[in-house]
């Protein structure tokens, strides 16, 4: 089926205890290539549907949590496979709704089930009991769930950043409600609708809105866990809401990623431009994890810029989501444009120069939509807002650093740390990644290319708290219950 065309928006309904919830209100989701274009209604669900989402989820839990791993993992599993089936369509609705090309929407899809697929792998091994004996007895170590958890995802990456979230949940025994985002809520309603029908009525809830609904899937007593991704400022919001009723939380947050170039990196390498060009506009710039800074070594910096902007216009190709030519869409909103805009001026009235890079493929198309031509921006001073803020769109600044000792602090004093990158020789590279401040640092590539789900990613600092993917991921969701069963034992201490 081809959805690129339209005849008719899609409508999206909330997904309460099994049953399709309409609202009063709705919202509509345009196209971000042709604005003009309705892709879908989505309801404004009130507080009253959250409250009841997080019910059925609080009601559901008490059975849920009682079933065995190894029914959890068959109903995933089977969820997995309806999804497969469906990955052709839910791609092209992806791309419709989000301006992502199709390539990029297919290969998040594809990072989603390499995690689910992971998660389902180990949940028995990570989630059975240890018992250990010892001298003083012995002691049971359990992994029990938390409880309901609220899901809240963004829209730069809807899939992966729902499904790495409800497939840990559900397989450690949590029922869940999950707010997406208003810039991406139709493909995300279609995933959540399909797992959830392998599931009990009340394990799986989503719910849609506005402020309302945030604080109370934030606030509610019977919610346990809070599971977000999105900006640092919103997060400051998220723990006053929760900090009530203490709730466990996992928070991915922004980032200012640094790729670092060494005096040793090979700049005659085209694999390793073309990874680092990559790393930089991959769905336009808008992913938490990309290289939105690039320092370079002096003695390399004039012929970097060069290669960079030769490897650039041979990669970047701007134009329809749906052009199996196209390598970036449009931004998906005209709020993120504008932001990334600012930005870009601010640079052009500090003295910077903004090089525009790549192929429009339509001019006429690009007009309409929200798309941006990728820039690269020189002669920034290290502290201008366009090298210290999270840009989250395709504009990247190179600068020139002269020793180690002064890009680590660079690096360093950014209030974030989500991940990072050094590129050189292996030995430099590892030496100068040991000192940097984020929760991940890859050595000759960046972002999408080098994550890998079985280890844990997250960030330090305001980039956010907790871990997901690898088995640090599952185990986020469960808490350890210790039984002790010691000796009887006459403690002499103790008087009688």
């Amino acid at each position: 089926m081809t959805v690129k065309h339209l005849t008719k928006p899609y409508v999206v309904h909330a997904l309460i205890n099994g049953k399709a919830v309409a609202a009063d209100k709705q919202f509509s989701r345009e196209n971000p290539t042709n604005p003009d274009e309705i892709v879908c209604y989505a309801p404004v669900n009130s507080r009253e549907d959250a409250i009841a989402a997080i019910d059925a989820a609080y009601q559901s839990f008490a059975a849920w949590k009682l079933t065995e791993v190894g029914e959890r993992v068959k109903r995933m599993r089977k969820a997995i496979e309806k999804l497969k089936a469906s990955v052709g369509e839910l791609a092209q609705l992806l791309s419709l709704e989000h301006g992502k090309p199709l390539y990029d929407a297919e290969g998040e899809f594809a990072v989603s089930f390499m995690w689910m697929e992971f998660a389902c792998d180990h949940a028995e091994e990570v989630l059975r009991e240890e018992v250990r004996q010892h001298d003083k007895g012995k002691t049971i170590i359990t992994k029990d769930p938390i409880g309901v958890v609220s899901a809240i995802t963004p829209w730069n990456y809807p899939i992966s950043l729902s499904t790495i979230k409800i497939a840990p949940a559900l397989l450690a025994g949590n029922t869940m409600v999950l707010k997406p985002s208003p810039y991406a809520p139709l493909t995300v309603s279609k995933v959540v609708e399909l797992i959830a029908a392998e599931f009990p009525p009340g394990v799986l809830n989503i719910v849609h809105g506005e402020a309302d609904v945030g604080v109370e899937l934030t606030s509610n007593r019977k919610v346990a866990k809070i599971a977000f991704t999105g900006g640092t400022e919103t997060a400051k919001h998220i723990m006053k809401a929760a900090s009530d009723t203490i709730k466990k939380m996992t928070l991915e947050l922004g980032g200012n990623d640094a790729a670092i170039v060494l005096r040793g990196f090979d700049v005659g390498d085209e694999r390793a431009m073309r990874r680092m060009v990559i790393s930089n506009f991959l769905t336009a710039g808008q992913i938490c994890m990309i290289a939105k800074r690039i320092y370079v070594h002096r003695s390399l910096y004039d012929e970097f810029v060069q290669k960079y902007i030769e490897a650039a216009n041979k990669w970047i190709r701007v134009g329809d989501p749906f052009d199996p030519h196209a390598t970036i869409g449009p931004v998906n909103n005209k709020k993120q444009a504008e932001h990334v805009q600012r930005l870009i001026d601010d640079a052009k009235n500090r003295g910077s120069e903004v090089i525009p890079l790549g192929t429009v493929l339509d001019a006429g198309l690009f007009e309409q939509g929200y798309f941006m031509q990728p820039t690269v921006v020189l002669g920034c001073g290290y502290d201008d807002p366009i090298v210290v803020e999270e840009q989250f769109g395709p504009t990247v600044p190179i600068l020139p650093f002269d020793d180690e000792e002064q890009v680590i602090a660079l690096h360093n004093e950014s209030i974030y740390g989500l991940t990072s990158s050094v590129w050189g020789r292996e030995e430099d590279a590892i030496r100068v990644a040991r000192r940097i401040e984020a929760g991940t640092t890859m050595i000759n590539t960046a972002a999408v290319q080098g994550l890998d789900v079985q280890f844990p990613f997250g960030g330090v600092k305001q980039s956010g708290v907790g871990r997901e993917y690898g088995i640090e991921g599952i185990l986020s969701y469960t808490e350890t219950h210790v039984i002790n069963l010691p000796h009887h034992l006459e403690l002499p201490y103790i008087p009688e």
